[in-house]
């Protein structure tokens, strides 16, 4: 199901994302980022796949969601690990990795790909007190646990977002930030992790990560590919089967009166 013909998909466009645009320009150097991680991946045979809103935009757009102001990858443990460890040094000076190894007040347990020519604020503000703040992608490592696990990884790295969801301007609670992501670093994570790998569960999740819906990798593995902007890139062997268990009936399209953007500001230079 590679796109959807009762949808108006130029009417899409003129509305949400023309040529030019901001939104269009946002797009298009998101594209770039996963132009450059597709082949940086390709190069040291790391597997990864579109997913989410961005498989979504695949399917029924070939393209982005016309309103889209994100792209989401995901990708195992094991190559998300290597992939860490690459991204730094191949990574052009116009983009940037950011993870909790490369920022100390970054405390989501997935990582970023930031492009250096923009700036970005995010309306949740979370980002205000991070190095790196410009249009970025989003990288997110899966593996099998137990959803019980899941969701106390889930509580133990909420009290974070409590913390800065009340914090002011002036920052002074952020030492409780680093500490509880810290202490699940290094200490609830690997605990959890030892628990789940006796798990037979099926599902795939990202320990403290505030997202829990499933994933089967037997509808994901092996890869195929899907056009995307003009492009091919790696999806799940099963993307309907996937994205129906996600979303339901992902190519009706949503009420497009009520579209929320992730972004306050943004700015992008050449």
């Amino acid at each position: 199901m590679n796109n959807c013909p009762e949808i108006d998909q130029e009417n899409l466009r003129a509305r949400f994302n023309p040529d030019g645009s901001l939104l269009r320009r946002q797009q298009l150097r998101m594209l770039e980022l996963l132009i450059e991680v597709d082949r940086i991946c390709k190069k040291h045979n790391i597997s990864y796949w579109l997913s989410s809103g961005t498989l979504i935009g695949a399917a029924r757009h070939k393209g982005f969601i016309p309103w889209d102001d994100d792209l989401d990858i995901e990708m195992l443990l094991p190559d998300y690990n290597r992939l860490m460890k690459v991204l730094p040094r191949e990574l052009p000076d116009t983009m940037a990795l950011q993870s909790v190894k490369t920022d100390p007040n970054y405390f989501f347990f997935y990582s970023k790909v930031r492009d250096r020519r923009s700036f970005l604020a995010e309306s949740n503000r979370y980002d205000r007190v991070w190095k790196e703040r410009g249009i970025y992608i989003d990288i997110f490592p899966f593996y099998k646990q137990p959803l019980w696990a899941h969701l106390l990884s889930e509580k133990t790295q909420g009290h974070v977002y409590k913390i800065m969801n009340r914090m002011g301007e002036g920052n002074k609670e952020m030492w409780k930030v680093r500490l509880f992501t810290r202490f699940n670093r290094f200490v609830v994570h690997p605990v959890l992790k030892m628990i789940c790998k006796l798990s037979h569960a099926r599902e795939t999740y990202g320990l403290g990560i505030p997202y829990h819906d499933p994933r089967h990798l037997e509808d994901i593995l092996p890869l195929t590919e899907m056009e995307f902007e003009g492009r091919m890139f790696p999806v799940p062997k099963d993307t309907h089967k996937v994205l129906t268990l996600k979303y339901g009936d992902y190519m009706q399209l949503p009420d497009i009166e009520s579209v929320n953007l992730h972004v306050g500001k943004l700015r992008i230079s050449s």
